[in-house]
């Protein structure tokens, strides 16, 4: 028998949000770029920033730079990540040049710090929209990914690595000033853009360990609200390498209840181990707080 072909169905309401998302990006980056960042020549890291110092040194317009500088992440984003992802990325790149091309923004403002804080602010909130919409606008992160995975560095590291050779290149091809100002635009950029995809509410992953595993859960799920997961663990201390068994106490809070929880639990055990980590994303499960 001739096996059935599976086709997928399109979740339509995830690809309206994806685009939303992608054009909002889309049109946030553009007003940065072209009433804040170009009109005073100052630049920003990544791709993006390549293609306003050229654009700076040299009579090529900033649309046909920022698909050109683009191109090679693209393809770079198919091999490392996939081919949705790259669709969505050449599909964003290309609406941004166009957006550039064709539609008109007005300069704001001709103060640097201005010119710097909030050019970095709306090009990081598109960059980051973006992104949420599962595409890029800069393909920094793309290459960072790529060569992580190749040089067994970490992607941060790499980033900043681009980020001086851009900006040490801005020095000297602009001025000193502006590369200073342009690193403060990068810095606005990137704050903004963790932001944006990050969300206001921070969650944080709290591990605790105590003799009284019983009493704190009961905090956590009457005075706090939150759900939890408990797991049986061994503990391992000493020469001898003796170890016993206890319960450990995994739950998820913002960043709001962290005071709140450490009082609580030093109420109920002053010596509990309690570790506390930063969570990017939380999906699924007793996220959000009950009503008590």
């Amino acid at each position: 028998m001739r096996p059935h072909k599976v086709i997928e169905q399109v979740d339509y309401r995830l690809l309206a949000k994806d685009t939303f998302f992608i054009v909002t990006g889309i049109f946030a980056a553009a007003f940065g770029l072209e009433s804040f960042l170009f009109p005073n020549s100052f630049i920003d890291g990544g791709a993006t920033g390549i293609s306003l110092l050229i654009a700076e040194t040299a009579d090529i317009p900033l649309y046909i730079l920022i698909i050109l500088v683009n191109i090679p992440f693209v393809f770079l984003g198919y091999r490392v990540i996939g081919k949705i992802f790259a669709l969505k990325t050449g599909l964003a790149i290309l609406g941004l040049a166009l957006v550039l091309a064709f539609v008109k923004f007005p300069e704001v403002t001709q103060d640097k710090l201005l010119v710097s804080v909030f050019g970095g602010f709306f090009l990081g909130a598109g960059i980051g929209l973006s992104v949420r919409g599962g595409s890029v606008l800069d393909g920094t992160e793309v290459l960072a990914i790529y060569l992580s995975r190749k040089l067994g560095t970490t992607i941060g590291d790499i980033i900043i690595l681009v980020n001086i050779l851009v900006f040490s290149a801005a020095a000297y091809m602009l001025s000193l000033e502006t590369a200073l100002y342009s690193m403060l635009t990068y810095l606005s950029a990137s704050k903004t853009l963790d932001f944006v995809i990050e969300g206001i509410e921070e969650y944080t992953g709290v591990t605790i360990i105590s003799d009284s595993s019983e009493e704190i859960r009961r905090m956590i799920i009457d005075k706090l609200g939150r759900g939890l997961t408990i797991y049986k663990a061994k503990g391992g201390y000493g020469k001898q390498g003796s170890h016993r068994e206890y319960d450990v106490i995994y739950t998820v809070i913002t960043r709001l209840e962290i005071r709140r929880l450490n009082i609580e639990i030093n109420k109920i055990d002053p010596k509990a181990f309690v570790v506390m980590g930063k969570i990017n994303d939380t999906r699924g499960g007793m996220i959000k707080k009950r009503t008590l």
